[in-house]
């Protein structure tokens, strides 16, 4: 595949066989000649887990500290009061039957899905749309709850879900170049605390093997891991 001359310059920047101080990693991906649009900061964090064993998943949600820097689209399913309490808190569509037929017919132009209890009977039809795509409700991961005003509010806010993948890598987005350094390196210690505290009761052995990050268009660099505990 062809690279952009600007891609081929940002890469020249970054040695692959190096593992790079945290700090020195995202001052290289802010002040690389980026895009024409604010790309975001992608991590990828390898565990040393299976994620085929029940005991290892490594699955959740969290709030970052400096949030996503982006309009987070939400969809919420729910009636009456529960609808009304969706819609004053912001979320961008709300409803039951209808906004689950409009899916089912094709429409996905949202980012999170919130549904409150008494309706995920209906919701679980859309399963084989919403599930593949990870958009799902869960209550492990709070967006099947009554409390959908605060669900709302925290998925505006910039909360993030994530989930190991098979090869044993958790992959996510946690914020935006245009963000700075200072901010880029507080979500990342969040999301790495938080993976930590997530650690499973059946993963053996080294848990963080390995973190990269890149930007949307940009390098990926290898991280040296104590270079952020630091």
């Amino acid at each position: 595949m062809k690279r952009s001359k600007r891609h081929a310059e940002n890469a020249s920047k970054v040695d692959r066989e190096k593992l790079y101080p945290i700090s020195e990693a995202l001052e290289i991906l802010v002040s690389a000649k980026g895009a024409k649009f604010d790309e975001s900061l992608d991590v990828a964090i390898n565990l040393g887990v299976d994620p085929r064993h029940a005991d290892q998943m490594v699955r959740g949600a969290m709030l970052l500290p400096q949030g996503l820097g982006k309009d987070v689209r939400v969809v919420v399913f729910a009636k009456g009061e529960k609808e009304k309490e969706a819609a004053d808190a912001g979320a961008d569509y709300c409803g039951s039957d209808d906004l689950i037929k409009k899916i089912a017919d094709g429409w996905l132009d949202f980012d999170t899905v919130i549904a409150a209890p008494d309706v995920m009977g209906q919701v679980s039809k859309l399963g084989k749309i919403l599930g593949p795509r990870g958009l799902m409700p869960n209550p492990k991961l709070g967006t099947v709850t009554f409390d959908v005003a605060r669900a709302v509010k925290e998925a505006k806010a910039g909360k993030i879900e994530y989930k190991v993948e098979k090869a044993g890598i958790v992959h996510a987005s946690l914020g935006k170049l245009s963000f700075g350094k200072e901010k880029l390196l507080d979500n990342i210690k969040a999301f790495i605390d938080e993976i930590i505290k997530a650690k499973p009761e059946g993963a053996k052995g080294t848990y963080l093997k390995g973190l990269s990050v890149s930007s949307t268009m940009g390098p990926g660099i290898k991280i040296e891991l104590a270079s952020i505990s630091a």
